[in-house]
């Protein structure tokens, strides 16, 4: 997915001369071709990530549209007092990427993990989320987060992510894409995990159900529309997301859910509320947290939905 990302701020930044990239000492042979025409747009900030987001700041207040990139914690949690007083205090339209997020850097460790950024950015006023499933999401939503003139987070995946479309879908920020309609259950996934909640549909429909699956893109503004919709059709909502269950896509989905007169039943799965260590891939890792297909059936039987 940064190779993606790579390519559409590139194409992008040829069409406008704003476009600016911030990159902390990583992907510097992924940025060539954008060096190749426009080298004075292509900053490396170096290991100074809270400098980084303070410059985009600046040079957002100075007209220009700034990306700031590294991987996911160095670019949230490492320099959140800068992106809360510099960029979002002053809603300046920075857009913060973050690669590699969830377990994509399974073998490194916790510190290369981030299961709390979503909760960090989404309690973060004027700040906008937003979680692409593949490539195909992230080349279509991007030029939108630029079109938006705000703050904005771009959670994204590390390499070789599989295809959940098999081409551009037509996505609409804010607004949930509903992948397979369905009635009873709702599948709600965030990010790169679609691919487990293809497979979590896959079982549930060899059981005789008939799940609908939605890809919930953006998490910041959540689409009030389709949950309101939600609570009228499914007895049951499941949302799945790389990321603590605590603060993040499922609590928002929840708290919306808690405020209204009546609604389904949420079933929250995501990282539980420890770290995980001692892993070798994303796969392994994810099996530990219980994000594998048994385990979330496992639950859902325990609770009555299946």
């Amino acid at each position: 997915m940064r190779n993606a990302f790579a390519r559409v701020l590139t194409e992008l930044a040829k069409d406008d001369e704003s476009l600016l990239l911030f990159y902390a000492d990583i992907g510097n042979r992924l940025f060539n071709p954008l060096k190749e025409f426009a080298e004075e747009r292509a900053i490396n900030a170096g290991i100074a990530e809270a400098n980084m987001a303070s410059m985009a700041a600046g040079s957002a207040m100075m007209g220009h549209k700034p990306f700031i990139y590294t991987i996911t914690p160095f670019t949230t949690s490492r320099n959140f007092e800068q992106i809360k007083i510099d960029i979002a205090y002053q809603n300046q339209p920075v857009v913060i990427v973050g690669t590699g997020s969830g377990l994509s850097y399974a073998n490194l460790g916790p510190t290369h993990h981030s299961f709390e950024d979503i909760a960090l950015m989404r309690a973060l006023p004027n700040m906008h989320v937003v979680c692409p499933a593949d490539a195909y999401e992230l080349e279509q939503l991007m030029p939108q987060l630029i079109e938006l003139n705000a703050p904005c987070y771009f959670r994204i995946g590390k390499k070789n992510e599989p295809a959940v479309h098999e081409g551009n879908p037509a996505l609409t920020f804010g607004k949930v894409h509903v992948m397979q309609p369905g009635e009873r259950i709702a599948v709600l996934s965030t990010g790169t995990i679609m691919p487990l909640a293809q497979a979590l549909v896959s079982e549930l429909t060899e059981r005789g159900l008939s799940p609908e699956l939605v890809s919930f893109h953006t998490v910041k503004p959540l689409d009030q529309a389709y949950l309101n919709d939600a609570i009228t059709r499914f007895d049951h909502v499941i949302t799945l997301e790389e990321h603590n269950v605590s603060g993040g896509f499922g609590s928002a989905v929840l708290e919306y859910f808690s405020e209204q007169a009546n609604w389904p039943r949420v079933h929250r799965f995501g990282i539980p509320d420890r770290f995980i260590d001692q892993v070798h891939s994303t796969a392994d890792a994810r099996a530990k947290a219980g994000l594998t297909v048994p385990d979330i059936m496992s639950t859902l039987s325990e609770r009555g939905v299946v």
